[in-house]
């Protein structure tokens, strides 16, 4: 629990009960009766780990230690972790209402652990802060390796700190001249006593009527030196010479130009004496006060010419309250498991939450609170990335594109009467179903709202962040897998006509097989029901099947069509391992992704189908991919054989999601992908091929292919609704990249 300011930040830790949809195969060892359906599905609860960090004003101490009592999950606990001021000056008071002793923490170790945390769990956690582009917030890619980097604090003074590893850090300098400086002085020259205050006035100010300039001294610029007109030189210079008032908002202006640029220059001078180009801005002076970004963001350039970013944390304000929490927690191991930020529960960059208790609404800051879930597993990079530190996941940032931005919020809140109809529809047992949808849709609703206003609010608006936030917010009211009985059916009715498939195929000469392999797996993945052309078909005609989507194709050629160069390479020697990114249950994988497997079987290439870990639309799960894979077994000698070779291998892929981050996916998946030697990645679907890793570059040959669900994206692409993308890519010829 740190104090900064005049703010508390807390850090808690709680088991939160959620629904969770499971499946589990029936036995089919009895004589199965025609119409039995193919596995059971049960709704359980689950306890899942859940960090929380809420930001207060101090005046709210006693309101806040309430509700740490009423939230304390372990009674056994005898301690809890302080650092900053605050661990002094509420002791007493936090003793004895909690009946806990209070142990303070080192500040400093307390700060890095937070960054290392946010840095390394939170994908869209940097950004460069452009005040005068059309996204102010350029939110950075995380480097798969986050060291080393250097953190300058600016709070009432200034730290810099060197981080070399997880637990190897130093300060290697810092400067009396910091926030509290501006504070100080500020207040004496403007008798504006409140910080806040004191950076608004600056943010009216106009720096040049306190300021000299080069161009008041040498009438112009000065060349020989390669100084502007327009440069400083000498801050409050025009005071001394001028016989007239100066304005508060001028000389609050003129003394955050001379506090950011000392701090810029220092930085830079560290930054190039260390060799690092890695430098964050924390600390109660940036806050996420674009005032003070913009004056740190522009002294940083103009002293590094450009070379060196400033980067700030959109969780700044946490750090501390972060590290403390996990040394407190040291015994559990917290980094040995991923998280992963819950939108449902995080307020949002820049936004306050109408629907929050008086004691979270006061604005503090940037943030006010954020939601970390203990993810199951341990997230880490596809091995096959060509350059991890490049991979951005999504196609189009909606952050920056304002017409797509305005399209897929409005697609979105369009499309929500049919997901709360969904939701209710899927527990017609449970009670409350009605009631709790509406919550949802009430959640969702107001977080596009948020969105609508601030697309900077949880990192890079992106379609799969939207999706994302909507899974969260449907979880988040015990709505875990709302398709699971559309899947059942939809699996139940197309194992019915596996084996007819297959026999239709193995009449066909070799390259008309080929063909009618790709046009199957096309054809499957018409059956999307996150696309609303798709689920208004299949709702009002549930005649509509895999001949009937196979109809609605593009003709060749298509919108993206290397289906010759695919050819060719068929005609060539089998791969060694291709890894599979399937996408929808039903027709989708099952008339169109087990064939085309199949095929690739009897090539002699080994197959690794990855699905997800968790429910997403109709996407199929991991577990329901286990029993079809099981029940096709039983009637395909193919599939059985390559199962019991161990050429067939099932993985989870870590996500939850109907899009795919090649940069956050399974451990267990990255080991196998490079035991097997993996030289192909198949990726299939419009949220896995085109929303996400459209140009992802890898270092082996891919496949991408969708068909395209969408008329608006349809358009913008350069086609029509049902346009196919099939996009055949090999890397670049480089040393060691072929096997």
């Amino acid at each position: 629990m740190p104090r900064g300011g005049s703010l508390t930040k807390l850090a808690y830790y709680s088991t939160v009960q959620h629904k969770v949809a499971k499946v589990r195969s029936f036995d089919h060892t009895a004589k199965e009766v025609d119409g039995d359906p193919l596995y059971e599905i049960s709704v359980q609860e689950e306890i899942t780990a859940r960090l929380h960090f809420i930001k207060f004003e101090n005046a709210y101490i006693e309101t806040c230690l309430d509700f740490i009592k009423d939230h304390l999950v372990n009674t056994e606990t005898k301690v809890i972790k302080a650092t900053g001021g605050g661990a002094y000056k509420f002791k007493e008071l936090i003793e004895k209402k909690l009946r806990l002793k209070v142990d303070k923490e080192d500040e400093m170790s307390c700060l890095i652990k937070g960054c290392n945390f946010v840095l390394k769990n939170i994908p869209h956690e940097a950004f460069v802060y452009a005040k005068h582009a059309d996204s102010e917030f350029r939110f950075q890619n995380t480097h798969p390796d986050i060291f080393p980097y250097l953190l300058i604090n600016i709070g009432s003074g200034v730290s810099i700190v060197k981080v070399e590893s997880e637990d190897k850090f130093e300060r290697i300098g810092g400067s009396s001249i910091g926030g509290g400086t501006f504070w100080g002085l500020g207040a004496l020259l403007t008798k504006t006593k409140r910080f806040d205050e004191l950076l608004q006035l600056a943010s009216r100010g106009q720096h040049t009527s306190v300021d000299m300039l080069v161009k008041d001294i040498y009438g112009g610029a000065y060349g020989s030196l390669g100084l502007t007109g327009d440069l400083i030189a000498s801050s409050f210079g025009k005071s001394a010479t001028t016989d007239k008032e100066f304005s508060k908002e001028d000389m609050a202006k003129s003394l955050l130009h001379m506090i950011s640029n000392d701090i810029g220059q220092l930085a830079c001078l560290y930054a190039r004496l260390h060799s690092l180009t890695r430098v964050y801005f924390g600390g109660f002076f940036i806050r996420g006060h674009p005032v003070t970004m913009h004056t740190i963001t522009y002294s940083i350039n103009f002293f590094t010419k450009g070379e060196v970013q400033a980067l700030f944390l959109r969780h700044e304000g946490y750090l501390g309250a972060i590290g403390a929490f996990l040394k407190g927690a040291e015994e559990d191991n917290p980094n040995q498991y991923s998280w992963g930020e819950n939108y449902a529960g995080s307020s949002g960059l820049m936004s306050v939450s109408p629907d929050l208790n008086p004691m979270q609404r006061v604005r503090s800051g940037t943030f006010d609170m954020l939601e970390m879930d203990r993810l199951e597993r341990q997230l880490v990079n596809l091995p096959l990335l060509q350059d991890p530190s490049s991979y951005i996941p999504d196609t189009v940032d909606l952050t920056e594109d304002a017409l797509a931005r305005q399209y897929w919020l409005y697609c979105f809140e369009e499309a929500l009467d049919g997901v709360v109809n969904r939701a209710v529809a899927s527990q017609p047992d449970l009670p409350q179903a009605v009631e709790r949808a509406e919550k949802f849709r009430q959640k969702y609703l107001h977080k596009l709202q948020t969105l609508r206003h601030q697309p900077f609010a949880y990192g890079s608006l992106t379609v799969r962040s939207l999706l994302d936030t909507r899974e969260h917010c449907l979880n988040e009211f015990n709505f875990p897998d709302p398709y699971s009985k559309i899947k059942q059916k939809e699996n139940d009715l197309a194992l019915r006509y596996f084996q007819k498939v297959v026999r239709s195929l193995e009449k066909l000469t070799w390259e008309q097989r080929q063909f009618a392999l790709v046009k199957g797996l096309l054809a499957g993945n018409v059956f999307d029901w996150g696309a609303k052309a798709v689920s208004d078909v299949l709702e009002s005609n549930p005649e509509f099947g895999f001949e009937e989507a196979k109809h609605q194709l593009q003709e060749r050629p298509w919108l993206v069509d290397c289906y010759d160069q695919w050819i060719a390479r068929l005609k060539g020697p089998p791969h060694k391992c291709a890894l599979f990114f399937v996408d929808n249950s039903g027709i989708d994988i099952i008339l169109g992704v087990f064939p085309f497997v199949r095929e690739l079987l009897c090539r002699g290439t080994e197959v690794v189908l990855a699905s997800n870990s968790g429910p997403a639309l109709n996407d199929v799960t991991n577990s329901e991919l286990q029993i079809l894979t099981e029940r096709i077994a039983a009637m395909d000698s193919v599939i059985q054989a390559a199962i019991k070779e161990d050429r067939l291998t099932l993985v989870q892929s870590g996500s939850s999601s109907p899009c795919l981050d090649l940069s956050r996916l399974d451990k267990a998946l990255a080991v196998v992908v490079r035991e097997r030697h993996t030289d192909l990645v198949v990726i299939e679907g419009m949220g896995r091929a085109i929303h996400t890793n459209y140009y992802a570059a890898l270092s082996c040959e891919s496949l991408k292919l969708a068909v395209i669900k969408n008329s608006w994206l349809a358009e913008r692409l350069g086609g029509k609704i049902f346009s196919v993308v099939f996009k055949y890519e090999i890397p670049p010829q480089s040393p060691g990249l072929r096997r």
